[in-house]
């Protein structure tokens, strides 16, 4: 009875985890257009850089985390690197080691944060390239 509710549990995690996978992968190509003509000033930091950034992005960096759990910073490295974003890339790799917190949407609260609250809030110490 036990290993089958355990199994039961594990498969609900796997579809919930394919979902997000799906879902990450149409919001990056819906939005991957918008992403590109971000202009965001070369020495902001994570706040502000939450401020220029579209909510679909960081919708998509926690689906994906949530998807791929800690395989997903490397790909979310490259992308938000590629893109510009090295503010978000330096801080989405601290979080995406961090044990027990891919069920956390990280990024979308912080989001959330420096826009109702104010970018301060939110503003992390300074990480070398």
């Amino acid at each position: 009875m036990w290993e089958e509710s355990l199994r039961n549990f594990g498969l609900i995690i796997a579809a919930f985890m394919g979902v997000s996978l799906i879902l990450a992968i149409l919001l990056f190509v819906l939005v991957v257009q918008r992403l590109r003509k971000l202009d965001i000033p070369e020495d902001a930091g994570f706040g502000e850089t939450l401020l220029y950034t579209p909510l679909a992005l960081v919708l998509f960096i926690d689906l994906l985390d949530f998807a791929l759990d800690f395989l997903a910073a490397p790909f979310t490295w490259a992308i938000l690197d590629r893109l510009g974003l090295k503010a978000l890339r330096n801080v989405f790799a601290f979080e995406a080691f961090l044990p027990f917190t891919q069920f956390i949407p990280a990024m979308t609260i912080a989001w959330f944060a420096a826009r109702f609250i104010g970018p301060s809030a939110v503003e992390m110490p300074t990480v070398i390239d």
